[in-house]
């Protein structure tokens, strides 16, 4: 094959690769769109019906006049897509985050604080009392907390779908005060249940909550029926209380401007990293298993901040806590002291540094 041939055949053979990736671009991004509009449904749901209909019609359409080349050029036709596409994105990228829907009760209200040096007065912390999903006496507290009064942070995974997700929560131990569990959860609409498609489309706004562990612990391991483990972490009180902290200046800023929760990329465990990574004095390595949030317990095995005087799967059987709270069910007086006693049976905590 002399080299004119061999030019020819590379030539082909790299168009035919151009026009597969461009109709790859154009399934893709269609399904993505066509995704949000029905996750959205910006003009109502039929009004959306026929937008994704409309839109599937104008895809094949443009895919059919691209390989045929009927009607107009290659380059015409791969223009008008894009233009296309460009318009669906500054539609979405221009959704806003609002503060002011018709909220779930245990998500309606956010916390708000006032500090005076190192106390901390936190206004609706949810202390509700749960008797099922949708059974609670509803409760929110005002607590004040010492800072220099911290004595240690727990890291609690809770798992609901495998062992590769799990929903993460960071708890303060305080001498002198219950435990405070901070947790970053999707902002429900009363209509609205979880959904983790729904997580990558905006359907969700970001919801930061303090809470009581009997609340919004109690609520996944015995109610839920969630698999729920309790990690005490070794962390240097002056870390200790920067992230307490770095967790009242998130509050503003979601106070201030709404933000929506991604699945992937903003979510309970990636924001958590976020946030110790910011009041950490060295870089934390990125890794998996920030995505992956059910193995969150290794990567903190790994880093050192859990004790090895165990290994992970001596870990796993210690920190489960569904077996302590299932008997906790049977106790006279079920109140928050009790419960944070039951979660931390057998379990070590880490010296103050």
């Amino acid at each position: 094959m002399n080299s004119v041939n061999r030019k020819s055949v590379m030539h082909t053979i790299l168009m035919g690769l151009l026009h597969s990736l461009f109709g790859l671009f154009i399934v893709l991004t269609s399904l993505w769109f066509c995704l949000a509009i029905w996750i959205q449904q910006p003009l109502g749901q039929m009004v959306s019906y026929l937008i994704i209909a409309l839109w599937v019609i104008f895809a094949f359409s443009i895919l059919g006049i691209y390989f045929t080349k009927n009607l107009f050029s290659r380059k015409t036709d791969t223009l008008i897509y894009i233009a296309a596409f460009l318009i669906s994105l500054l539609w979405y990228f221009n959704i806003p985050a609002k503060q002011d829907r018709q909220w779930s009760p245990e998500v309606s209200r956010i916390f708000s604080y006032e500090k005076q040096g190192n106390l901390v007065t936190i206004h609706n912390v949810r202390n509700f009392n749960w008797h099922s999903e949708t059974q609670y006496d509803e409760q929110w507290d005002t607590r004040t907390f010492n800072l220099d009064h911290i004595t240690g942070v727990n890291i609690i995974t809770s798992y609901w779908m495998g062992p590769q997700i799990a929903h993460t929560l960071v708890s303060f131990n305080f001498s002198d005060q219950k435990p405070l569990v901070f947790s970053i959860e999707i902002r429900k609409e009363k209509t609205e249940s979880f959904s983790a498609i729904g997580g990558f489309f905006r359907q969700f706004e970001l919801s930061l909550i303090a809470a009581d562990e009997k609340d919004i612990v109690y609520t996944r391991s015995n109610i839920r029926g969630e698999q729920v483990y309790f990690f005490p972490i070794q962390l240097p009180k002056a870390e200790s209380k920067a992230l307490f902290e770095e967790y009242l200046s998130k509050s503003d800023g979601l106070a201030k401007n709404p933000k929506w929760y991604n699945t992937l990329t903003s979510n309970c465990t990636t924001l958590v990293f976020d946030m110790i990574q910011a009041i950490s004095p060295k870089k934390l390595p990125s890794d998996y298993r920030l995505f992956a949030s059910g193995y969150l317990p290794n990567y903190l095995y790994d880093l050192g901040a859990l004790s090895h005087q165990w290994s992970m799967k001596e870990w796993y059987k210690n920190a489960h806590i569904n077996p302590r709270t299932a008997r906790y069910a049977h106790f006279k007086y079920q109140n928050s002291t009790n419960f944070s006693k039951v979660v931390r049976l057998g379990l070590p905590q880490p010296l103050e540094k």
